[in-house]
């Protein structure tokens, strides 16, 4: 790791950002699968400790949240029936939440899909946020219980929830890849008094995707599943840092970290790595 000069370093996190799994990591730069690893968690500790730092007193006034699922290991079907209940082993769920003007991402949060992640994930992105905020999230049952404890009263919020249908639906479309057809969605109105036309979850549905483009990890019906919790999170924090501060949202032409005013220049790879030396 000493011997790689950080241009080597930011060429390993590039083709990492760019959605390449370890292992291509490996053949494409001829760096090792251990120094691949370690580069990795290095970096995205420093990424998450940044973030962290960084992401506070915003000024966010329309944010959207919801939960992307992976698995770590093994698919939750495959988990011994002693392990069952472990966390990182099985079903992960990665709560993310996006600020629908800026495109910023001010927080995450990697756990179960129950409510007490809902909770430490809801309370996070209070804590960051100064003045009211409308809020929309999905139909989940936890954001109502995450939503009253971390804002109370002093928050606009409405879940959209998405109605699917299913008439006419077999064994065999019961197990499909796809969803069903969305057939309509219901706006219900938990708290305050949000902007009907403003409800939506379309922006963090889109990063979502995004996540998954971006992550090999994420990608679905593949074997390149992340094989221990702790680099799925720190893939997960590069990630983040290289949504933020490196990569050029097409329409807002500038970073959505430069847009939200907490940084003034759109990093490159480099910078990234020099932050990651500085905060080790």
């Amino acid at each position: 790791m000493n011997r790689l000069t950080t241009k080597d370093r930011a060429g390993i996190l590039s083709v990492l950002c760019e959605g390449m799994g370890i292992n291509a990591a490996t053949r494409i730069t001829g760096a090792s699968k251990n120094t691949v690893l370690k580069l990795l968690a290095e970096v995205g500790e420093a990424c998450a400790l940044y973030q962290d730092r960084v992401m506070n007193r915003l000024t966010c006034k329309r944010v959207e949240c919801d939960e992307i699922w992976s698995f770590v290991g093994m698919k939750e079907r495959n988990v011994p029936a002693e392990l069952k209940g472990v966390f990182g082993l099985g079903d992960v769920y990665t709560w993310t939440a996006i600020d629908a003007d800026t495109k910023l991402v001010p927080c995450w949060h990697v756990g179960t899909r129950g409510v007490e992640a809902a909770v430490a994930f809801i309370q996070d992105l209070a804590d960051r946020i100064d003045g009211r905020v409308q809020l929309t999230t999905d139909g989940h049952r936890a954001y109502l219980i995450a939503v009253e404890e971390a804002f109370g009263r002093d928050i606009d919020f409405a879940q959209l929830i998405k109605i699917y249908g299913n008439e006419g639906q077999g064994r065999e479309d019961a197990r499909r890849y796809s969803p069903a057809e969305c057939t309509g969605t219901e706006t219900r109105v938990i708290c305050g008094d949000p902007v009907i036309k403003n409800v939506s979850t379309s922006y963090v549905e889109r990063q979502n995707l995004t996540m998954r483009m971006h992550m090999r990890r994420f990608t679905r019906l593949t074997n390149a599943f992340s094989k221990k919790l702790e680099n799925h999170m720190h893939a997960i924090s590069l990630y983040f840092m290289f949504y933020n501060f490196c990569k050029i949202h097409k329409t807002l032409r500038v970073t959505p970290a430069m847009e939200a005013g907490i940084t003034d220049h759109v990093w490159d790879l480099e910078e990234v790595i020099m932050m990651a030396d500085t905060n080790g």
